[in-house]
């Protein structure tokens, strides 16, 4: 196992990085221990956040060179890497703006003497994934830095060259050795950091597999976790939605980051037959429309997926479904040129039996269901292990806010594939984990709320 730069968009190795030894590892972390017991736990909250708020300013003035990155490793859409990067230097100036806010003291109502103290606990080890490879660091070490924490970040595997960029952003922002420590480790390593004291907490965005592992682990050792592991984001369009912005919507929901979202668009129910008959149509012809190409081409709202691999995941998703009966209404391929495109993709007639009914399909496939009634809609959306995002399309607000409070999920978006901003709290419920990013709730998810208090 190594860190490797593949280019997605045609398929070539470019560069390889070794992992890091045991001895490596442990070395970093008792740097990042000492670093968080004699020092920056102890400096004033302004002093670490205008450290975290100069690295936002220096991502701004490399805005070109981090997008570079963003394309060659992964393949993102030039256009979708400004967006990325520019929401990122967002993140870390809000947490550097609002840090000396979120963690001030507390009075308790009712009993004078009382009070909460925000402190914080330790080494927080975070596991991030390839799809959004500055935003997924963003979300865990802007608030942590600024709230005492020293993070470690152990980075996808086909990142590297995002990963090694964003260290070096605090690195030049004048964090010292230990705040904000990459890791180029093996799972076996992450296993053994999940196990030591000096680790506090540990934050993972991935798959139920992972999360599964790394809750596990971490709930033997008695510490904290943070979990965010997909979903299988349902879009309800209600009786008195308008369909073309809902199309709209829709095409942008499911193929932002070339489908690879957690919190995509990944199904779309309609209420009522005609309506169905017509969105479908609609989908149809704007799927045919989208090109599917180059990411530095302006043109490309769809680039490669991230790898091989998840190119050959998708085709056997796909044709399983069809094994099951489903209809492919357009795409469903392998598009013909070096790297790893896919055709943008609809599916339905999907039963309860078919995979494609639970599976999370990560990539520019949509599934399409067509009901009679809001009620079957709203059954339908909840059928899934998943609770991360949901969707309501009506021209009736506040009848769709209704609906929302029914949506099992930790985020529903109305009228809107996406509403991306640092002070919205992000994270799901049932299969799509616990705990919450961005917002105050974020940065205290890994704090000690003391109570001190003072007898009358």
């Amino acid at each position: 196992m190594s860190f490797r730069t593949i280019n997605p968009a045609t398929g070539e190795f470019v560069k390889e990085f070794p992992l890091q030894s045991d001895a490596e590892v442990f070395a970093a972390l008792e740097t990042a221990d000492k670093l968080y017991r004699e020092d920056w736990k102890f400096r004033p909250v302004a002093e670490r956040a205008r450290i975290v708020g100069r690295a936002a300013q220096i991502l701004r003035e490399k805005r070109d060179e981090y997008v570079e990155y963003l394309t060659l490793e992964m393949g993102k859409v030039t256009r979708f890497g400004y967006f990325e990067v520019d929401l990122v230097a967002d993140i870390l100036d809000y947490y550097a703006e609002r840090g000396e806010e979120f963690l001030a003291e507390q009075s308790l109502p009712g009993r004078p003497g009382a009070k909460l103290i925000a402190e914080p606990i330790g080494v927080i080890l975070a596991i991030e994934p390839w799809n959004f490879p500055y935003y997924q660091p963003a979300r865990v070490a802007a608030s942590q830095l600024v709230a005492g924490n020293v993070v470690m970040m152990k980075h996808a595997e086909s990142v590297p060259q995002c990963a090694l960029a964003f260290a070096r952003l605090f690195e030049e922002a004048g964090a010292p050795e230990g705040a904000y420590t990459n890791l180029f480790c093996s799972i076996e390593q992450i296993a053994m950091l999940v196990d030591d004291f000096r680790v506090r907490g540990v934050t993972l965005t991935g798959s139920e597999k992972a999360g599964t592992s790394v809750g596990e682990r971490a709930g033997r050792n008695l510490k904290k976790a943070i979990l965010e592991l997909g979903g299988s984001d349902p879009a309800l369009i209600l009786e008195g939605a308008p369909l073309e912005h809902a199309v709209e919507q829709v095409v942008m929901g499911r193929t932002y980051n070339s489908g690879q979202g957690c919190v995509n668009i990944k199904r779309v129910i309609v209420v009522g037959r005609a309506r169905g008959e017509q969105m479908l149509a609609a989908l149809k012809e704007r799927f045919a429309a989208i090109k599917v190409g180059d990411p530095k081409d302006e043109a490309t709202l769809v680039g490669p997926l991230s790898s091989e691999r998840a190119v050959e995941g998708l085709l056997r998703l796909i044709e399983d479904a069809k094994a099951a009966g489903a209809r492919i209404v357009h795409g469903g391929d392998r598009v013909d040129r070096p790297g790893f495109y896919l055709e943008p993709t609809i599916i339905t007639d999907i039963s309860e039996s078919n995979p494609l009914y639970q599976e999370e399909a990560f990539g520019p496939v949509l599934s399409f269901y067509v009901v009679n009634t809001e009620e079957e809609a709203i059954e339908l959306a909840n059928a899934t292990r998943f609770g991360l995002g949901g969707y309501v399309f009506d021209a009736d607000v506040e009848h769709a806010q209704q609906v929302a409070t029914r949506i099992e999920a930790g985020m529903v978006y109305i009228n809107s594939c996406f509403a991306d901003s640092p002070s919205l709290p992000f994270g799901g419920v049932k299969n799509s984990g616990f705990g919450r990013e961005l917002s105050e709730l974020g940065i205290g998810e890994f704090l000690n709320r003391k109570l001190v208090t003072v007898a009358p």
